[in-house]
């Protein structure tokens, strides 16, 4: 069982809804909307996904990782570094 398990519904429901923003950017540039209107609809899409993320990451951390570190402290700290690495790739994105 992953650490976001009991939030499915709520994650998928979020990502549908980020789903149909994109979707509806496609539309904006289909139709020529204004460049600015397309860039705030993009602004607000990154920000939904990186509400995800943040969910997911909270999920991993204290779920999967504080289940390793009580297995033992060396799957512990294989799953911090997982996570690090996990956020590090996000704050680069």
């Amino acid at each position: 069982m992953h650490g976001y398990t009991d939030a499915k519904d709520d994650y998928l429901k979020r990502l549908r809804r980020v789903e149909g923003q994109v979707r509806g950017i496609a539309r904006m540039v289909a139709e020529d909307v204004y460049c600015i209107d397309v860039l705030t609809q993009i602004a607000a899409v990154t920000k939904a996904l990186q509400a995800v993320s943040i969910g997911l990451v909270e999920d991993h951390l204290s779920h999967c990782v504080v289940d390793a570190a009580r297995q033992s402290p060396e799957e512990g700290a294989a799953k911090v570094k997982e996570a690090a690495d996990a956020i590090a790739r996000l704050v680069r994105s």
